[in-house]
């Protein structure tokens, strides 16, 4: 994800959005419509413009760099230079790149040169160091541009003539439609400086950023429901340890005096030849057992505020009550 952020194509996609959502925040729609990535063919191949802009003003046409450091240049030079630090870069004219554009469209749409206009907008930490043309803007620079040309060119008819136009002239905007124009960009560099271009070492990785999304999406929906099933399972299943408890034991009550110290679970049978004692256990009485159970939901609720728990202990400690009544 790093590379790619940091890959031209990114950046160029990135710069391009942030024109497209300016355009759509500072700019009346009722009067600009704002057409995204028109591909037109050409005599030699195709041209790609970014945005075209349509007004009763003429058609703007807008070509975006996302680009940082300082920006040297003037409206004849044929390669303006970028310098970030000690290092610097050589990249095309932007207004003879923007140039092909506005002729290729003004061609399909029959205009005058006075109907058309070029912008070029930089955006990103870019900083211009020469004097620009005034069609040349950085960040919002270009909407200032579009509003300060106020001269009406167009009807309303023939606005909507040109939109129409545009969306017959232009190829279908699609992945494969990119890449056709990608190969003829570098098969023009390739003929005008004699080698081939080096293919980016991550067009690949291009194509993998919607499956990695789609895959890491699916996996974090999956973590989630894993953990969302597995905290239900253990509320469900808390309750029961805590009913569990082992009973703690409980003194058993004194007996007077007066009666005989016997063990309640056990009697002694003496039989009839006197030869031996045999001991015969019994079960505990439900009395008993009714005390040792409300004793033990009482020891496990403390601290547990559990609705069910404590309802089991009402009902048990009612139960063993009513059994003490009945014993006395």
């Amino acid at each position: 994800m790093a590379g790619l952020i940091k890959s031209p194509w990114f950046k160029g996609k990135f710069g391009e959005f942030l024109v497209n959502l300016s355009a759509w925040w500072f700019l009346d729609k009722s009067r600009y419509r704002l057409i995204k990535n028109v591909t037109l063919p050409t005599e030699d191949g195709t041209t790609q413009i970014d945005h075209v802009l349509v007004s009763e003003f003429g058609v703007f046409v807008v070509e975006t760099k996302n680009m940082k450091g300082w920006i040297f240049g003037g409206l004849h030079q044929r390669l303006w230079t970028q310098k970030i630090y000690r290092s610097n870069h050589k990249f095309q004219n932007p207004l003879h790149q923007n140039y092909k554009h506005v002729k290729t469209l003004q061609t399909l749409l029959g205009l005058g040169d006075h109907q058309m206009h070029s912008v070029v907008v930089f955006v990103g930490g870019s900083r211009f160091k020469t004097p620009m043309p005034e069609n040349v803007t950085k960040g919002l620079g270009y909407v200032r541009y579009i509003k300060s040309q106020r001269e009406l060119v167009l009807s309303p008819e023939q606005v909507a003539e040109v939109c129409e136009k545009v969306a017959s002239g232009r190829l279908k905007a699609s992945f494969a439609t990119d890449q056709a124009h990608a190969r003829h960009v570098r098969g023009l560099v390739a003929e005008r400086y004699g080698h081939a271009p080096r293919r980016p070492s991550r067009g690949l990785l291009k194509l993998l950023v919607f499956p990695v999304l789609m895959l890491g999406t699916g996996a974090i929906a999956v973590n989630a429901y894993s953990n969302f099933v597995s905290g239900a399972m253990a509320i469900g299943t808390k309750r029961l340890p805590e009913q569990r408890v082992e009973p703690s034991p409980q003194p058993t009550p004194r007996q007077s005096e007066s009666e005989p110290k016997t063990d309640p679970r056990a009697a002694v049978q003496a039989p009839s030849s006197g030869t031996g004692v045999q001991r015969v256990h019994q079960p505990p009485s439900e009395l008993f057992l009714a005390r040792q159970e409300c004793n033990a939901l009482i020891a496990a609720a403390i601290g547990n505020q559990d609705p069910r728990l404590l309802r089991d202990r009402d009902k048990a400690c009612a139960r063993y009550k009513a059994l003490k009544g009945e014993a006395h």
